[in-house]
Order: structure tokens, then sequence, then C-alpha cells
């Protein structure tokens, strides 16, 4: 048996499930922390799981290049060697890193892009999707994912899942989106992309993103992100709050002596003032970026707790005009 995925309830499009793996269970909707090279930067293992993230993601071809599943055409732009990847290499490496959850080798299209040439690279795709899937060993506890891909093109992406489904995956991811197009080209593809997979696998949006588009991707039915967003941000000296984003670094935040978020239990905003967050991010501390890094999971984690909570309460619709309504206050001081 590969993972299991236990759809718990719905409000709207919008899910609540749980993911079974091998190595433990993930509530979703839910944000993975991205791990490019098996650490998530200016953060310690416990410290991300003490945010309250349950799974985050790696990178193979990262991975593959150092430290190695072992020696593997790419050129690695560590040290400029010839390295080849193909679909069965792909899942092979991921099997050795004992990834819970094995993603499908795949081309993501670029952007922006012509119909003939996003359909010959959904089209490649779709043969490696294939090749993959032989490759994969089942085990007890993981799962292989499948990747949509069709640009924005409706027929595409149909044609993607049609294919996808017919071989048959444990979950499916759609790719290709958040590549230059826009939050309502994002939004369109997810509307008729969404319905169109199995209701009873976990759906998984690669590389979202801006906590409004995860919001908006969830009310579409979207079970699970990724990105590096929060994690750049905070080593650039930008904070998520409830009320958008901050720029720590503008003088404006040198003698304020609030937290980041006063509703935000992080060590950030529990323990430290904007004022000496600025401090830090003049001084070029390091302190600087593990803190701001931490507080922005913190956030995303927040969000996705929030939204589960109201998919299980079936007050979605409420969550978000609220969620909306504070993002555009802004940063106002209280009085």
């Amino acid at each position: 048996m590969s993972l299991s995925f236990e759809l718990l309830g719905s409000d709207g499009l919008a899910r609540r499930g749980r993911i079974a793996t091998a190595h433990g269970t993930v509530e979703t909707p839910a944000f993975m922390p991205v791990g490019t090279a098996g650490t998530v930067k200016a953060m310690l293992p416990q410290s991300v799981a003490e945010t309250g993230a349950e799974i985050v993601l790696g990178n193979t071809f990262h991975l593959m290049l150092r430290p190695g599943a072992e020696r593997v055409a790419f050129r690695s732009p560590v040290d400029g060697t010839q390295h080849r990847l193909t679909p069965e290499r792909s899942i092979e490496i991921q099997n050795l890193l004992d990834a819970d959850i094995t993603m499908s080798f795949d081309e993501c299209t670029t952007w922006p892009v012509e119909e003939p040439a996003a359909a010959s690279s959904m089209r490649l795709s779709m043969k490696w999707a294939e090749r993959g899937k032989r490759a994969f060993a089942e085990r007890p506890g993981y799962g292989l994912f499948g990747i949509v891909q069709g640009s924005i093109f409706p027929a595409l992406r149909e044609e993607s899942v049609n294919s996808l489904t017919a071989i048959g995956f444990d979950g499916y991811a759609i790719g290709g989106l958040a590549v230059g197009e826009g939050q309502p080209l994002m939004f369109a593809t997810l509307d008729r992309t969404a319905p169109m997979l199995p209701r009873d696998r976990p759906r998984y949006l690669m590389g979202v993103g801006r906590p409004a588009d995860i919001v908006g991707a969830v009310a579409r039915g979207i079970d699970m992100f990724d990105c590096v967003m929060p994690t750049r941000a905070g080593r650039t000296a930008q904070a998520f709050t409830r009320r958008g984003e901050l720029n720590l670094r503008n003088a404006r935040h040198r003698d304020d002596p609030r937290p980041i978020d006063e509703r935000c239990a992080c060590p950030a905003c529990k323990s430290h003032s904007r004022a000496y967050l600025h401090h830090l991010i003049r001084a070029e501390e390091i302190l600087a970026s593990m803190l701001l890094t931490w507080h922005n999971l913190h956030y995303y984690q927040d969000l996705m707790r929030g939204l589960r909570g109201a998919i299980e309460s079936n007050s979605l619709g409420h969550w978000i005009a609220a969620f909306q309504g504070e993002q555009d206050l802004g940063d106002i001081p209280p009085l």
C-alpha cells in the first residue's frame, strides 16, 4: 500500500484532508518549507518543526549534485561537471533519498509560450511520467505524484490530466504556473484544471506562493503548496504579516517598539521589537535572517492552520473576507 489520503471535509471546492506517509501524517491544506539542499536556510530542523511544518521539500537535482545520492546531461552549477538525469534516474535518486513523496520527472514549460510549444513540452512530460511510473517501486507509506503541464491552455491541461490519470498516481501536482503569467491567469487555469483531478488524491500546486495566491488556490481545491518566498524574504529583511508585507530595513522601523505582528507567537515577535530587528539588519547580523525566516515560516503555518480551521467550521468565505480586509488595511499602528 502506498501513502494514503483521507478527505476529512470540504467547504465549497476547498478541502480538508490528511496524508499518511512512512514518516508521519500531514494535515492539509499544507505549506511545505523548501529545503533545497537538505536544509531550510537559516533554520534548525527542530525550529522548522516548531513552526508547525509537517513536511519539507527537497530538490532531487541539487541533492544529486551535493552531497549526491551517488555519482550520476546537466552541467553542474557547483563545479561544471556533466551529469545525466533521466526519468528513471530521477525516481531512483528520490528513492535513495527516502522521499515520502516522489515527483515525476517533467519539463516546466517556459513563459511566455505559444500553444504548439506548450503542447510539445507537455507531451514530453507525459512520456517521462509513464517511464517514471514504471521505474517507481511501491512501498508502504511512499507515493508517486504526476505533474500536470500545459501552461494556460485549457485543452492542453485537460489532455495532461487525462494522460496522468490513465497512468495512475498517488497524487497530482499542477506545475508550470507562478512563472510570470500573473494571478488572474493562474486562478483561471486552476478553475479549469483542479475539478478534473481525482477527488480522492491530494492536489499540489508547485512553487506557490504569496499568501493571497495560497488562499485563492485553497478555495479552488488545492491541498499542498511549496515556495522559497518566506525563507528568501527572511534573508532580505522582508516580513509577512496579517496586514501585508514589511520591509524591516526601512528607517521608519528604527525606533518602533512594536513586534512584527502583535498576534504572532514566533520568537521574533515574542521577544524582539521592530527597532531591534531593524538594527540587526542594518548591522548585517546573521540573527536578523534567522529571526525573520522563523517569523515568516510561522506566519505561513498560521495561515494554513487558519484555512484548515475555516474549512472544518464551514466558514471559509467569512475567513477569506477577513483575511482580505486585514491585508487591505496595511500596517496601521494601533490607536
